[in-house]
């Protein structure tokens, strides 16, 4: 696995989780006040695009990492809870570094 796999997820994971939390101050003032619906919109668009792009690069890390579907599926489902990716991305991250130190180690020298 190479690490840009890992970095795509990361990037992605806090992307989606910055979306996700101003979507959910989008729809408070949208809801709480009754403003902002135009920005909710636009919000919550980009949010939904940006979490497509979040399941695609988790669901490919997971893959290459060999992930037990039930993992697989809290990685893929943090994205949708707010606070969650963050958390959930420092996780993958330390588990995931090991192996890819273990295998830079491991490729032949030139390749």
């Amino acid at each position: 696995m190479k690490r840009s796999v890992l970095t795509r997820y990361r990037v992605m994971a806090y992307v989606t989780a910055v979306m996700l939390l101003v979507l959910c101050t989008c729809m408070v003032f949208k809801y709480g006040f009754d403003t902002g619906d135009d920005v909710t919109f636009m919000v919550s668009q980009a949010h939904g695009l940006l979490f497509m792009i979040y399941l695609v690069f988790a669901f490919d890390l997971g893959h290459k990492a060999r992930w037990p579907f039930g993992k697989l599926l809290w990685v893929l489902v943090s994205g949708t809870i707010p606070f969650a990716a963050f958390v959930v991305e420092r996780r993958i991250s330390a588990e995931v570094q090991p192996l890819l130190e273990d295998e830079e180690q491991s490729e032949p020298v030139g390749a």
